[in-house]
């Protein structure tokens, strides 16, 4: 028997269907008059683009040739389509402005910083590779609670081996700025691994990031930026290395980190 998905209006299942978030037998479609089958499995994905009153953010293009784009990210934008929508996304702003562009790896939708995306197949099968064998420099900027050392935190993620190398940039009160250097790239690799030693993101609300309250102020979102991305170029071979600083609201929030205001005393 079909059902009626709870408080998806007419005008909000249109919506769904035109974002990418109806999957028919696990193929997305984008035709409401289509004709379902008996048996057919439909999926409808609900996500927050639905309400979205806003445009997504845009990417700053760091970088642009022939066979690769760097792209550095804001956080709240998504890196590529996903089950509830394939529009808006970075992928799709850079197709639409560059043509065939292919992803070759992503970040967190919290998390800010440098993407390299191919612009041919061939560009796209070797940089894939270096990512395969860890070719590739990937550093990251977090601020995280507590003080840390700089060591190497080798602890599994999901199961397979994962690599994240700490050293100590700055310390505050009650945090620590510091590099993450990727040795390998699991999926919120260095989240966990500092949310392991029991120093988590500042704004991390997965990893434990806002349990605390003594973090004032409080962090505007996920303190994580990807910094650093080097990597053999897919056509001359040459090493390349391209670097993003903090972001403006990340910055200021630093900057007032080393500032913290001073309590009166009785």
């Amino acid at each position: 028997m079909p059902k009626r998905v709870p408080g998806l209006s007419r005008r909000k299942a249109r919506a769904v269907i035109d974002e990418g978030g109806v999957f028919v037998d696990k193929t997305r479609v984008k035709v409401a008059g289509r004709t379902v089958r008996a048996g057919q499995v439909v999926e409808v994905n609900v996500g927050g683009a639905v309400e979205r009153t806003e445009p997504p953010p845009a990417p700053a293009i760091v970088f642009s040739d022939p066979h690769i784009i760097i792209a550095d990210k804001p956080a709240g934008l998504v890196t590529a389509p996903t089950p509830e929508s394939d529009r808006g996304d970075l992928l799709d702003q850079l197709g639409e402005q560059f043509g065939e562009v292919y992803l070759v790896h992503r970040i967190d939708l919290p998390t800010s910083g440098l993407l390299v995306f191919a612009r041919t197949r061939d560009a796209n099968k070797r940089l894939g590779d270096a990512f395969k064998v860890h070719d590739v420099d990937r550093e990251y900027r977090a601020v995280c609670a507590g003080a840390v050392t700089a060591q190497t935190i080798d602890r599994p993620v999901d199961g397979k081996r994962a690599v994240t190398h700490i050293s100590v940039l700055e310390t505050f009160a009650a945090a620590t700025l510091v590099s993450a250097t990727l040795e390998t790239g699991r999926t919120h690799q260095i989240r966990l691994h500092l949310a392991g030693l029991g120093n988590p993101v500042l704004g991390d609300h997965q990893h434990g990031g806002e349990t605390s309250r003594q973090f004032v102020p409080r962090a505007p979102r996920l303190a994580l930026h990807a910094a650093v991305l080097g990597f053999a170029h897919p056509a001359t071979g040459e090493r390349v290395r391209f670097a993003s600083p903090l972001p403006d609201e990340l910055a200021r929030w630093v900057d007032r980190l080393r500032s913290p205001p001073k309590t009166s005393t009785p």
